[in-house]
């Protein structure tokens, strides 16, 4: 079971939903970073469960950083970080290790693990993980902040219920996070609305709803990823998948391009007399061309599927009595998994962010300089 993310800076995350703790180790960071643990907690406590539109499940998600760490300074070494759990409820899956769930992972982990998986909570593929998924990425956040780079995110539709698109050659950085800091983190009131009305109405039914979040990286070089499988828009991907629920990623126009022109989908080159090099007129490619960072703002989507414990009835099997059978899920659970999603696609940016960074110089370098067109030929590799 590999549970890494990230070549430079490398991510470990570990634990299961009913265990005593879930956490996650970091190798890689750079030495003298300071870290507000206070600032790590609020950012956290955007996916913490609770509230009417999520899991009823209480837990305080209070990271606990055992090394790595001194005095609230990173020392160079890796950082080991657990989050206790602290409010189970593990009878709630006793039906669940015979009847696996539709369209969770129960059965193929039943077949591939022979049984030993741990069930409570769905174990090792629980959104539970996230949270430690959060923690590492609120750690490259705070990094990437004091260097101007900024990760945000809404949710850009539940259901039919839709918000307003970032803009993708950006957004006022004020208003944005006032916007963001409401009750859903969506750009417009009756987004708001409809998306909560939206909810409410999946839960009473005792059903549960999609979501589709968008996410735009700004203040990144010209220059971060690669070719083929060095892209930065392959990397962002595999971490993005790895979060639970996620069915789909997509980059600036994504799909909507198959049905596009050249002449409209391209994004012009131009010299900004305000900003030391070229950079595209508009961003249909979402920042990224060719696998590399384009300067413009990174926009990507992922699409969240319902999520599959819900407690209508629904057909499934009998793994001990080889029949088929009906399940109705018990316990708590999320109505829309993509609200508490969303601080996760931020925090999974920001460590596939910094972990490009890294793969330059040794020491991360206190400003980061777009590289300037010396001539409008060949560009510089220096």
């Amino acid at each position: 079971m590999n549970t890494t993310f990230g070549e430079n800076l490398r991510t470990t995350v570990f634990g299961q939903s009913h265990a005593d703790a879930i956490g996650c180790t970091i190798e890689g960071l750079p030495a003298g970073e300071s870290i507000s643990v206070d600032a790590l907690q609020a950012f956290m406590a955007r996916r913490a469960p609770g509230g009417r539109l999520a899991t009823q499940r209480k837990e305080p998600d209070t990271p606990e950083i055992l090394c790595g760490m001194v005095e609230g300074v990173t020392c160079g070494a890796p950082l080991a970080a657990i989050i206790r759990n602290t409010n189970q409820r593990s009878q709630d899956y006793k039906a669940i290790a015979d009847l696996p769930r539709p369209s969770h992972a129960d059965l193929p982990a039943e077949v591939k693990y022979q049984g030993h998986q741990d069930v409570r909570g769905g174990g090792a593929f629980s959104g539970r993980l996230t949270a430690p998924i959060t923690l590492a990425g609120g750690i490259a956040l705070q990094i990437l902040e004091r260097r101007g780079i900024r990760i945000s995110a809404h949710l850009l539709s539940v259901g039919t219920a839709e918000d307003r698109p970032m803009n993708p050659m950006g957004e006022n950085p004020e208003d944005l996070q006032k916007r963001l800091s409401r009750g859903l983190p969506v750009l417009t009131d009756d987004a708001e609305a409809r998306m909560t009305e939206a909810i409410l109405a999946a839960r009473k039914a005792g059903d549960s709803i999609g979501a589709v979040i968008e996410c735009m990286i700004e203040g990144l070089p010209c220059g971060l990823g690669g070719p083929l499988f060095e892209g930065f828009d392959g990397k962002l991907a595999f971490g993005l998948f790895g979060i639970p629920g996620v069915k789909g990623v997509e980059f600036g126009r994504g799909f909507e391009a198959s049905r596009m022109k050249g002449s409209e989908n391209n994004d012009p080159w131009e010299i900004s007399p305000d900003a030391p090099g070229a950079k595209p007129r508009t961003n249909n490619a979402g920042g990224i061309a060719g696998g590399i960072t384009t300067a413009a703002p990174v926009v990507f989507r992922i699409a969240m599927k319902p999520t599959p414990s819900i407690a209508l009835a629904q057909e499934t099997i009998s793994i001990s009595r080889r029949e088929n059978a009906e399940l109705g899920v018990r316990g708590r659970h999320d109505p829309c998994i993509g609200v508490r999603a969303v601080p996760v696609a931020e925090a999974v940016a920001a460590l596939a962010v910094l972990d490009s960074l890294l793969s330059g110089p040794a020491v991360l370098p206190q400003t980061l300089e777009r590289p300037s067109i010396p001539t409008l030929g060949k560009i510089s590799n220096e």
